[in-house]
Formats: C-alpha cells, sequence, structure tokens
C-alpha cells in the first residue's frame, strides 16, 4: 500500500513517530475501545471470579495474543497482493479504509440507537455468563484451556480482529500487534481485577460512541496518507 514498499515485510519505524504513524497508537486505542465491556472482556472477568486472576488472565491473553498474530497475518495477505493483480492500485489501504468507515459508522448508529436508560452492556454480560456456565476445569491447566477456548471462540470475527486486520493491510503489521496486545492486556487486566461488577458503571452508548469517533478518525488518516 501507500504506507509500506510492496512485498517487504517492514522494519521497525523510528521511535516516537512510530507510534503514531506505524499503526501502534491505532491498534491500542481502537483495540481498547473495542473490547471494554465486550463478551470477551466478561468471559474473562467471570472466570477471574471462578476460579484465579492469574490463570483468567493468562488464557485470555493466550487466546487474544494467538488471534491477534492471526489477523495481522491475515492483514499482510491483504497487502502482499501482486501489483499486476491490483492494477497497481493500494487495495490493502483501500480495504483498511472501508473496513474503519463501516465500523466507525456502525458503533455510531448502535449507539444512538440504544435506549438512554441502558447500560448496554448487559447483553454482553449475560451471554458471557451462559458461555461461562458450562466451564468445569479443575486443574490450573484445564483453567487455563477453558479460558483459551471461550475467549478465542468469543473473538473470532470480533470487531477488534476486523479492526486489526484493517490496521495491518494499511501500517506496519510488528508496530499494529504490538499496539494491539498491550490494548487487549490492559483490557483484560481491568476485567480480571474488578470482575463483572463494572457492568454496573460502563455506558455501551458512550463506548459506542467514543470507538465510533476513532474508527471513522483512523479512517481518514488512512485515506489521507493515501490519496
Amino acid at each position: 500500500g501507500a504506507m509500506m514498499a510492496a512485498g517487504a515485510f517492514p522494519a521497525l519505524p523510528a521511535a516516537p513517530a512510530a507510534l503514531m504513524n506505524g499503526g501502534f497508537f491505532q491498534a491500542l486505542s481502537l483495540v481498547f475501545a473495542s473490547e471494554i465491556g465486550d463478551k470477551t472482556f466478561f468471559i474473562a472477568a467471570l472466570l477471574a471470579m471462578r476460579s484465579s486472576r492469574l490463570l483468567a488472565f493468562s488464557g485470555s491473553m493466550l487466546a487474544l495474543a494467538t488471534m491477534t498474530i492471526i489477523s495481522v497475518l491475515i492483514g499482510q495477505v491483504f497487502h502482499n497482493v501482486p501489483a499486476s493483480l491490483t492494477g497497481g492500485l493500494p487495495l490493502d489501504d483501500y480495504a483498511a479504509i472501508a473496513f474503519l468507515g463501516y465500523f466507525g459508522v456502525k458503533s455510531i448508529l448502535d449507539a444512538y440507537n440504544l435506549p438512554d436508560e441502558s447500560s448496554g452492556v448487559d447483553e454482553e454480560l449475560e451471554e458471557a455468563e451462559k458461555e461461562v456456565s458450562g466451564a468445569k476445569g479443575d486443574t490450573q491447566l484445564q483453567l487455563i484451556i477453558e479460558a483459551f477456548t471461550l475467549v478465542f471462540t468469543a473473538e473470532l470475527g470480533d470487531r477488534s480482529f476486523l479492526a486489526t486486520i484493517a490496521l495491518s493491510a494499511a501500517q506496519n503489521p510488528v508496530m499494529v500487534g504490538a499496539g494491539a496486545i498491550l490494548a487487549h492486556s490492559l483490557a483484560t487486566g481491568i476485567a480480571v481485577a474488578s470482575g463483572a461488577l463494572l457492568a454496573k458503571y460502563i455506558s455501551e452508548k458512550v463506548v459506542g460512541y467514543i470507538g465510533g469517533v476513532l474508527f471513522l478518525a483512523f479512517a481518514v488518516t488512512t485515506a489521507v496518507g493515501v490519496f
């Protein structure tokens, strides 16, 4: 795409510009905004309450880091489509702009349509409780595998998963991966530390508006870099 030389797996750009221009900050903020109050957030929280914070965090992060690597690699597949097949157009950047723009508009519309009196995360919490209700792990390894499986399944095709693909297609994949994993670590850390109690204080309306604005902002900055 316009951001990187075609076909080459890019070297890390020089700091501190790398944090702003390489995709690290975009991934950190988008993934964090997507994960707070999400189903995977509450799965980690509920597992921490039932067993051990450390085991819940370890299993969840193993799943989220694996998912991040997969999504970064998918983004690189978009990025490395031969120019002969794209007619020289930066399809990776176009795909990123389309993904980010779509999720920006969708997040804002979803938030707007939520009733004012609803906290909005009750549904996510209920879904997480259903997922976790069948968890019966006894040993530490079983608990980690259980957390990994539940979080990995819930995260597949999630908004943060798709956002990471979009950013990796247009930005530096190493920086995007690092930002996304740090965001997951922060969100999961908050989840296992606070448990499901935080559900009372999270407004999905506010989180939706913030996430939507961030998605649109990064769609615009990616477009400016292309055009």
